[in-house]
């Protein structure tokens, strides 16, 4: 957990593991609204809400039109964000995490918002990427609905994004990010068509392009999980009952058609006075309902479950888990990570059994090199991301696959990682082979030097790790280092002599000797 999700009052805390009952809070900031929610939680899975609430400012205005947050959005956004960095000591929280959606993630000065924010309110802001965004909701939706038995797809309509997942009980099968979310779809099509009866027609059209592509391993049939706050105002507008044996409400696809077509024959007042929705609701209610009704269409679902939960209890969630059990929340993340890696990997159809030896003898490297690179989790999350995907470029070419995995690496989204740590774990990926990182590589130069020695250390570890499995059969079962005064040894466990992984490691040796500064001896076990 970085010390960004956490105030400065309890960063001491949380070096040890915190007990229950703990305090913690989630800063949502959407394109629609920013949301303020605390909680105290008597287990891991058990909160009250202390506090909550909602600032009305849609930055996604015109950032779906023009690219850019307006001063007047972002004036409005820190105000609020200020208000709620200064009620935290007050309800004595101090654990939280504040993150920002597709707005900031989309707009040309995101950035610039971002250092305003923490300049103006202390208040440190993370701009999470769609992948992140699927992971935090399937965190708040594994708790509220029982998905043992069968797979279901679970759609999260934002404000400027479409998260759609394939989820069992074991975790995230498959996931994937819109750019089709209720505001932007508002603001792209609402002046071409002010008429209702026009308007509701571009919508369905627009709508219309939306699949669904999980992967063939589904087991099926599927349930159908809505999420967000418009899926919502939809059930209750709907007079949704429960589900049975679920504590969330139960909407008929029926019942989801009869909302729409009352939406669509009133006007934005009358949705405000006879239906009494907020007015930042009333506008974009009906385009969600659109995606909802257009993707549980395609599921073949005849019922949506509303669980009345999403990001921000996600965050809510993970954060408990960070501080109360540090050691089975980092292993979780680990578990989550690879199986969304391993999902990645799948679309390229790379090697997956030289993948995950690739990955675990990295990252027991790592562990047991920790004395002598003194990196982080942080850094031990890009390792493990690169030694998953360091191949997959030979979905394009094996001649320079590893400068083709680099690329693909780069336009992934992977869930946690920021687009600085995704551009760390594409380069460390990019120089498991061939030449080592240099000044004159363009995409390493514009490291800082910080992130360069990150590199050169996670590559040379990467390098050795390939290096175990040279023929790709899993021939070593483990591996250990120890540090002896100038010599690293390498202590090998496996199947047979292993001179062809003996051979390989003395010719990848070279970048580890030069990094770490130690000469490498490999033994058999």
């Amino acid at each position: 957990m970085s010390e960004k999700r956490i105030s400065p009052a309890l960063l001491a805390a949380v070096e040890r593991e915190l007990e229950f009952p703990v305090r913690v809070a989630c800063i949502d900031v959407g394109s629609n609204a920013l949301r303020f929610v605390a909680a105290e939680f008597t287990t891991a899975d058990e909160f009250r809400v202390v506090e909550q609430q909602r600032a009305a400012v849609r930055l996604g205005h015109d950032v779906f039109l023009t690219g850019r947050l307006t001063e007047s959005a972002m004036a409005a956004a820190v105000s609020a964000l200020a208000s709620f960095w200064e009620r935290m000591p007050e309800i004595e929280v101090g654990v939280y995490r504040a993150v920002a959606t597709s707005a900031v993630r989309e707009s040309s000065n995101g950035e610039q918002f971002v250092q305003r924010v923490r300049e103006q309110t202390g208040l440190e802001l993370e701009v999470i990427s769609g992948s992140e965004e699927a992971r935090l909701v399937y965190a708040a939706v594994r708790r509220a609905v029982t998905l043992a038995g069968r797979d279901w797809i679970v759609v999260d309509v934002g404000g400027g994004s479409v998260e759609i997942l394939l989820v069992d009980d074991s975790g995230i099968l498959w996931s994937e990010s819109h750019t089709m979310g209720s505001v932007r779809l508002l603001e792209e099509l609402s002046e071409a068509g002010e008429e209702p009866g026009r308007f509701r027609r571009l919508l369905e059209e627009y709508t219309a392009t939306l699949r669904l592509a999980p992967p063939a391993q589904s087991r099926g049939p599927t349930g159908f999980i809505a999420t967000g706050g418009n899926a919502e105002t939809l059930a209750q507008l709907a007079g949704a009952g429960p589900a049975p044996a679920e504590g969330c409400a139960s909407l008929s696809i029926e019942a989801m058609r009869a909302v729409i077509e009352r939406l669509a024959g009133l006007s934005y007042r009358q949705r405000v006075e006879d239906l009494g929705l907020r007015e930042d609701r009333a506008d974009v209610v009906l385009p969600a309902a659109l995606v909802y009704e257009r993707l549980a269409g395609l599921s073949g679902a005849s019922v949506i479950l509303v669980p009345g939960v999403g990001i921000k209890e996600g965050v809510l969630y993970d954060l408990v888990e960070a501080v109360t059990t540090k050691r089975a929340h980092a292993d979780r993340r680990d578990q989550e990570l690879a199986s969304a890696l391993l999902s990645i990997g799948r679309r390229f159809m790379f090697d997956e059994g030289h993948a995950r030896h690739v990955a675990r003898h990295s990252l027991a490297l790592f562990d047991q090199l920790g004395d002598a690179h003194r990196l982080g989790e942080f850094d031990r999350r890009i390792l493990q991301a690169a030694a998953w995907l360091h191949d997959i470029g030979g979905y394009i070419s094996y001649k320079r696959h590893h400068k083709h995995s680099m690329y693909l690496i780069a336009q992934s989204e992977l869930p946690g990682f920021s687009a600085a740590e995704v551009a760390l774990a594409s380069l460390v990926a990019r120089y498991h082979r061939k030449s080592d990182p240099a000044p004159g590589h363009e995409e390493f130069a514009r490291l800082k030097q910080a992130d360069q020695n990150r590199v050169l250390a996670l590559t040379a570890i990467l390098r050795l790790a390939d290096a175990l499995d040279r023929e790709h059969c899993g021939r070593v079962r483990a591996v250990t280092v120890e540090l002896q005064g100038s010599k690293a040894v390498l202590r090998l466990e496996g199947k047979d002599d292993l001179l062809l992984e003996k051979w390989a490691l003395k010719r990848k040796a070279a970048l580890f000797e030069r990094v770490f500064g130690r000469e490498l001896r490999v033994r058999n076990g």
